[in-house]
């Protein structure tokens, strides 16, 4: 499991408030992103959202991780800029000779 990506979904889904929503801003199918958040709450042996067919909730331990998912996020986030920034490399991450 891809934890990072498991947190961006995790923390799309919270912004989007739906299952649906967050994979529309992570370009991926709904089926995937419950996929990655039920592996995310296996993984870390506790549940993050409080899911019904109506609504989404955090549960306490969630909001905890959230708000530690959001700073990582931004963090790598942050570090990807700038040494795109540094090395003067497209977003995409290829390299001025393409590999």
């Amino acid at each position: 499991m891809d934890v990072l990506q498991a947190m961006r979904a995790f923390s799309c889904v919270v912004q989007a408030g739906s299952l649906t929503g967050a994979a529309e801003c992570l370009d991926t199918t709904t089926a995937s992103v419950s996929r990655m958040l039920s592996n995310l709450e296996a993984h870390l042996h506790i549940r993050l959202l409080n899911r019904t067919t109506r609504r989404i909730a955090l549960t306490e331990a969630g909001n905890r991780y959230l708000k530690r998912c959001r700073v990582i996020l931004e963090l790598v986030d942050t570090a990807e800029r700038e040494i795109h920034r540094t090395l003067d490399l497209p977003a995409n991450g290829l390299s001025r000779t393409g590999a």
